[in-house]
């Protein structure tokens, strides 16, 4: 991996696009270099993973109502819609908005945390509608995914959004640009202007995941990527773009992220500071191997409550009675504590009414569930009796989360091995009696207990699509999927899955 260092540069330095972060992140993008057997092996376990949420989530609300919208745009021979019969064909950007809705819904799929946060698994939906509709092969397929997972997790390893309150689209914008740029095997011209387009008008705030939050949520990536194939069409028309729109002097960098001080903010003295951001990129030639460094949600809940679902199990067992217990606290790191937990000052992540995004973003809730039942279900463990019940809300108002610097530094930590993003907890038992355990890492995780291998994968996929597909129909898309690499131009359709007829809910009417 190489470093780039990424600063703003006033206008008159006339920066040339060779050393602009955009052109650079182009350049991965038009690089011809092979995808390693391992990361095609891991790109076709995060396509099950995604139709395992997706189908799950299928007559949500939000899923229908972006599907209906969808509908209304209908294009022979165009990219396919989950649930929908795979002979319908759809507008690219359209089909990516619904999957790519979705597949976020349940908040279940693929997570990377680093500087930032972020869901790779949502470049999936934009690249495949486009490869859909261009005929693209299966190992052309492959390649786009492999710079989209590539580039979203390297911005994600250097440049922190959230300490700005920008949601993280801003970094899936520009990565599925640079899929769709590989995939289609475009200049780094062309991917160079996508990029900056995808950048420039996906910039967003974490209002989003914050107070009451909607189903905005799992709308805000589908966004996104129906924004980066809308931005790569544009580029492939001959359309530039804002530039350079990371560096420039009113870019994002300058006025939304780190690039100036408050001084300079406030209209005094322009002050441009050291370099500020340093972010990895593979050199010509270098595989992209990012997505072997994400890994995929076991339980139907935010990332960095994962292991503390698997520590509550585990601690279930000294607890005899729940209201037996006089507090729990639960020391963690910054942004567990801050995001999820009470140091976000947000009274909905204890209100038993609260919606199911909010209580999916709230550790207390989840971590006193997951002590009572023993179990986790996407959607039993949300329902509105279930985080009513007196003596859950009892027990989740006796939870408080501190940050421990420990925790923290693990959270950021480089080496592998000590990267954490789980926590200490200590139960307190009415009689005195104090329970102590921890957890770094969810089981599921490569460095867990039981790390998520091909039969996980096809395991959780058969869990969440039970009941909602034929066994017919769920067994063609697992013996497709595993053949994606023969899979020709042309037959990408195939790894649609389609619902019984009948069975999808129809939304309520709107514009399209």
């Amino acid at each position: 991996m190489q470093m780039h260092a990424v600063k703003v540069h006033p206008s008159k330095a006339l920066l040339k696009r060779e050393d602009q972060l955009a052109w650079k992140i182009a350049g991965v993008a038009a690089d011809k270099v092979a995808v390693q057997k391992d990361v095609a092996e891991m790109i076709v376990n995060r396509i099950i993973d995604n139709a395992s949420v997706a189908i799950a989530a299928i007559n949500r609300k939000p899923v229908v109502s972006a599907r209906a919208m969808a509908l209304g745009h209908p294009r022979k021979g165009g990219a396919t819609i989950f649930g929908v019969p795979t002979a319908k064909g759809f507008s690219p950007e359209w089909a990516a908005w619904a999957n790519g809705t979705a597949v976020r819904e349940l908040d279940m799929h693929d997570t990377f945390l680093a500087a930032d946060y972020s869901h790779p698994g949502d470049n999936i939906p934009p690249i495949l509608a486009v490869a859909q509709t261009m005929g693209k092969s299966g190992r052309d397929l492959i390649r786009g995914l492999a710079t989209g997972y590539e580039i979203q997790i390297d911005l994600v390893r250097a440049i922190c959004l959230h300490e700005h309150k920008v949601d993280h689209i801003a970094h899936l914008c520009p990565s599925a640009a640079a899929g769709i740029g590989t995939l289609l095997g475009l200049k780094q011209e062309v991917i160079f202007q996508a990029v900056q387009q995808a950048l420039h008008v996906s910039v967003s705030f974490r209002q989003s995941r914050k107070g009451e939050i909607s189903s905005w949520k799992a709308f805000a990536p589908a966004h996104a990527g129906k924004l980066a194939v809308e931005a790569v069409d544009r580029a492939m028309r001959g359309e530039g773009a804002p530039s350079p729109i990371y560096e420039g002097e009113d870019s994002v960098i300058a006025w939304v992220l780190s690039g100036r001080t408050q001084a300079d903010k406030e209209g005094r003295e322009t002050v441009y500071g050291p370099d500020y951001y340093q972010v990895p990129l593979p050199g010509l030639g270098e595989a992209k191997r990012a997505i072997m460094d994400s890994y995929t949600k076991e339980h139907s809940a935010e990332y960095q409550s994962q292991a503390l679902i698997d520590l509550a199990f585990r601690m279930r067992e000294q607890v005899p009675d729940t209201d037996a217990i006089e507090r729990i606290t639960i020391h963690t790191s910054h942004h567990t504590h801050y995001v999820i937990g009470t140091g976000a000052n947000d009274p909905q992540k204890m209100d038993p009414k609260a919606s199911r995004e909010t209580l999916d973003h709230s550790i207390m809730y989840i971590f006193a569930v997951a002590l009572q039942d023993g179990r986790w279900h996407h959607v039993d463990s949300y329902a509105p009796r279930r985080a009513g019940r007196a003596d859950t809300v009892r027990l989740w108002h006796r939870i408080e989360t501190r940050e421990d610097p420990e925790w923290t530094r693990r959270y950021h930590s480089k080496d592998p091995d000590e990267l954490a993003f789980g926590g200490r907890v200590e139960i307190v038992l009415k009689d005195g009696t104090r329970l102590v355990d921890e957890l770094g890492v969810a089981n599921a995780h490569p460095n867990g207990a039981r790390p998520f291998g091909r039969e996980d994968y096809i395991n959780k996929f058969r869990i969440l699509t039970e009941g909602t597909l034929s066994t017919r129909e769920a067994n063609r898309f697992l013996e497709v999927v595993q053949d994606l690499p023969r899979l020709t131009a042309g037959e990408l359709g195939l790894l649609n899955v389609a619902l019984p007829a009948g069975a999808l809910a129809e939304g309520k009417p709107g514009i399209f």
